[in-house]
């Protein structure tokens, strides 16, 4: 086989030669072929890059534009001078016979006119944006989202020399607040302006349909707020009655938020320390951390009973985490308090019978028993944690269980109340004996006979 035998090159040799002459390298027969192979190999690699940006605009012309980003995808020093909307115009110059040497025929220009002209503005350098054209099958109303309805409420103002720009829309009306807000800016407001500003912000989230967007937003704003202000009952507060506010919204598609939302009603529910400095027992401070603890109970059972269906894993999740701690005889009262509120509440009364019930007489010993030798100084928060189990107890029967009256009832009645007392225990127990409530004496007997 021949030394110059081959695959036939579609680019030039000669090409390359002439460059590599000019810089003053002479190149051999192979080396120069092998330099022309690669060449074509990388010109190759710039025009296929060039083609999918081509294609990518949905355009059938390659343009310099294309080129240029090529080469920037290629890592390559990009060409400058030659994006232009002006054609390029190629000439021809001969370098002996069957060798055209095209070049680009670089228009004239005047230097003075060129030092003298302004300078032409700066290109800004490609950019992407992203927004959201629909969530959840709602168009956001956002600049580039345009809707009818603030096109139209612009024809509404109010035109003529002496209109007032103010008047006409709501879109006005809101202006014209602005300035108020901003002189009374610096003046204290009372109470009741806040709580009614309170409550309409609250009102507009529980009822407003146009919210899907800021969802995310709702939930890690919650988040955020109860992990960084576990000393301020008021900011707790107020972040659950905004999370009620989610919940109660029926337009607003919350399923796949359900166990993020559940996450900071669940520290409020179970945190060893909710407020500032410990109070002193009997304290309103105190009624008002069991008052929050209790309404982050309810914003738990409507979770969990609203998403539990889309959700299978939610229920038993949050069932076993309430379950967990109130089984913790270490922790403290307001923890258990709120364990056991989270189980009825998450769970149901099925959770109760089967996970509650078989284990409070030995909660009785660890837990009630030594706090009520202590006596006074615990006894309000004896009095909550009993509350919350009975609470928890009573849910068995849902308020239907009708307490029985007089006559050989009553030997029934003593002899189930001793039976119940000896199965949960002295305290709560009694506690269920004194209600004299045949049908919750019943399923809570029943209990005894579950494997």
């Amino acid at each position: 086989m021949a030394a110059n035998d081959g695959p036939k090159l579609l680019w030039n040799p000669d090409n390359v030669r002439d460059v590599a002459d000019s810089i003053g390298i002479s190149l051999a027969d192979e080396p120069l072929r092998v330099l022309a192979q690669d060449v074509e190999y990388r010109i190759g690699q710039v025009i296929v890059e060039s083609l999918r940006f081509m294609r990518a605009a949905n355009r059938t012309t390659l343009t310099v534009q294309d080129v240029s980003q090529a080469l920037k995808v290629l890592d390559v020093e990009p060409l400058y001078g030659y994006e232009s909307t002006r054609p390029l115009r190629y000439g021809e110059a001969s370098l002996g016979p069957g060798q055209p040497l095209f070049y680009i025929d670089d228009e004239e220009v005047d230097f003075e006119k060129v030092i003298n002209a302004p300078l032409p503005k700066v290109p800004r350098d490609m950019s992407f944006t992203a927004h959201w054209l629909a969530v959840e099958g709602v168009q956001p109303s956002i600049p580039q989202n345009p809707t009818t309805a603030e096109t139209s409420s612009k024809d509404l103002l109010p035109k003529g020399p002496g209109a007032n720009p103010a008047l006409g829309s709501p879109r006005g009306q809101r202006q014209r607040l602005v300035p108020a807000v901003g002189q009374t800016r610096h003046q204290q407001r009372t109470d009741t302006e806040k709580t009614r500003l309170r409550e309409a912000a609250l009102e507009s989230v529980r009822s407003d349909p146009g919210l899907h967007q800021l969802l995310p937003y709702f939930v890690n704003f919650i988040t955020n707020q109860v992990t960084h202000h576990l000393d301020d009952l008021f900011v707790l507060r107020q972040m659950m009655e905004l999370a009620e506010a989610v919940i109660q919204n029926p337009n607003l598609f919350l399923d796949p938020y359900a166990s993020a939302l559940s996450a900071p009603v669940l520290t409020c529910l179970m945190s060893r320390k909710l407020g500032g400095a410990a109070a002193d027992e009997g304290s309103d401070t105190l009624r008002e951390q069991y008052g929050l603890r209790e309404l982050a109970a309810g914003l738990l059972e409507m979770v969990a009973r609203k998403y539990g269906a889309t959700n299978a894993l939610l229920r038993p999740k949050l069932t076993r985490t309430c379950l967990k701690h109130f089984l913790d005889p270490t922790r403290p009262l307001a923890v258990l308090f709120g364990a056991i509120r989270g189980v009825a509440a998450s769970g149901g009364p099925e959770a109760v019978r089967v996970l509650v019930l078989p284990n409070l007489k030995s909660f009785d010993g660890a837990v009630l028993q030594p706090l009520h030798d202590k006596g006074e100084p615990h006894a309000m928060e004896l009095e909550m944690l009993v509350g919350g189990i009975m609470k928890a107890v009573e849910a068995l029967v849902g308020g239907s269980g009708i307490p029985v009256a007089n006559g050989v009832a009553d030997v029934d009645l003593s002899r189930e109340g001793e039976q119940v007392v000896e199965f949960l225990g002295p305290i709560v127990g009694q506690r269920v004996a004194r209600l004299g409530n045949h049908a919750l004496n019943r399923a809570i007997l029943e209990v005894r006979h579950l494997e």
